[in-house]
């Protein structure tokens, strides 16, 4: 059963948890049927050899769970695969599943407790983003979600700037300086507002990705900004007119 944790673990990692409250019941699933796996491999090698000593030739079983090619796409007995692997699969792909159901409700937790206030998006991507930065050993995952804290606290950035009441020629600069809003299409000056309900809403799809990627990291712990209990039963909804003060 411990090996059988470790390397799922392992199988795992960049993944999800595979212990999430969705996920758990396939992933203790998979770890009992391994052990027992394990065991009657073991019974026959014995029952084979007369040899005591060889039943932990059962311990390399928990090992298939790391380098098995049982990918999320191969849980369907009509992937090609022979009867036995197909069904062996078949609780992979219900674990993948699971796992990307506990990740979606954790991302959406932390989307729910920002959407209230504009600001709030960019000041949680900035904490998220402190959080993990110092211990990402991936260049291109550090550099995937530095761009995403760029790409976020500029379009809030704007929507604020847009919501103090700056001129019209001042928000389209604003917006020239940075990729993520310089090929937008232009608006009029009447159309700021829904400007800036567009970037609010790229904003949060931006942070949804953001979360998406420091969830599947292993942050699975992170507290919920902002620390405000009232703020975390908002719902995801458009933003209501934005105000200077935001």
């Amino acid at each position: 059963m411990f090996l059988a944790y470790v390397f799922l673990r392992l199988r795992c990692r960049g993944v999800g948890n595979p212990f999430g409250p969705r996920a758990r019941f396939w992933a203790f699933f998979i770890m009992v049927a391994t052990a027992i796996a394990s065991v009657g491999a073991g019974l026959l090698v014995v029952a084979a050899s007369r040899q005591i000593q060889v039943a932990y030739v059962g311990i390399i079983v928990p090992g298939g769970l790391w380098f098995g090619g049982f990918p999320p796409q191969g849980d369907r007995l009509s992937s090609g695969r022979p009867f036995p692997a197909a069904v062996w699969a078949l609780p992979f792909g219900r674990l993948y599943e699971r796992m990307g159901d506990d990740m979606q409700d954790w991302c959406d937790t932390r989307l729910r407790a920002v959407s209230l206030k504009p600001k709030w998006i960019a000041d949680a991507a900035t904490y998220y983003y402190d959080q993990v930065r110092c211990g990402l050993k991936d260049g291109t995952v550090r550099t995937s979600l530095a761009r995403w804290h760029e790409s976020i606290t500029h379009m809030i950035a704007i929507v604020r700037m847009i919501g103090s009441g700056a001129a019209p020629s001042r928000v389209r600069a604003a917006m020239h300086m940075h990729p993520a809003t310089q090929n937008m299409r232009k608006y009029t000056d009447d159309e700021l507002p829904w400007l800036a309900d567009r970037l609010v809403s790229d904003a949060l799809n931006e942070l949804q990705l953001f979360l998406a990627c420091v969830y599947r990291l292993g942050h699975h712990r992170m507290l919920i900004y902002p620390f405000r209990p009232s703020a975390q039963r908002v719902q995801v909804r458009r933003p209501e007119p934005i105000s200077p003060d935001l």
